[in-house]
């Protein structure tokens, strides 16, 4: 079946009506910065029914992610630019430009940037939710208050059902020579 211009004009009309509910640009997204850590939120629980959420981060160098423990997401990574420094369980390793990821729930998983530059990341996280968590931790550190920040990050990891094992936290830095996102 032929389409004519004007079909073919129309159906552009539509695709370009509706960027706005299928599209999210370059440099669109809400963002957050956690001391060392930057997030890009491109697709959020409200895109994709809540199935997924798939953010931007980059992490500054010699920055550490606390180790922590989701319930109830599991997390994908693909390395985009950099070298991300990795623990999951009591397995630690590398992921350089081009590595894929895996953390999943219920096993305790750190990761940090060895290197002098930033190093780029895209994180999907299943199921989605949890990029509010960000969101809400970053109004305390926009606060500048570190007590409240600390009472903050508690309450939010109960709400989150995350787990933090500090005991970790002295070993991966004195190990990789890091700082703590936040520090």
């Amino acid at each position: 079946m032929a389409v004519s211009n004007a079909g073919r004009q129309a159906a552009g009309q539509r695709k370009l009506q509706s960027a706005d509910r299928f599209l999210v640009g370059v440099g669109e997204g809400a963002q957050v910065r956690l001391g060392g850590l930057a997030l890009h939120f491109k697709l959020r629980a409200g895109h994709t029914s809540g199935q997924l959420s798939i953010a931007e981060m980059t992490l500054d160098p010699h920055r550490l992610v606390p180790p922590h423990v989701h319930a109830d997401e599991d997390e994908y990574t693909c390395v985009v630019a950099g070298t991300v420094g990795v623990r999951v369980g009591d397995e630690e390793f590398e992921a350089t430009q081009g590595c894929y990821v895996f953390k999943p729930r219920g096993l305790a998983h750190a990761f940090w940037n060895p290197a002098d530059d930033p190093a780029r990341t895209v994180e999907v996280i299943v199921p989605a939710g949890f990029e509010a968590f960000f969101a809400e931790l970053a109004e305390a550190y926009a606060a500048g208050d570190a007590r409240q920040l600390q009472q903050r990050r508690a309450d939010l990891a109960v709400k989150y059902r995350l787990g933090y094992p500090a005991e970790l936290v002295p070993e991966l830095k004195a190990k990789h020579g890091l700082k703590l996102i936040g520090e």
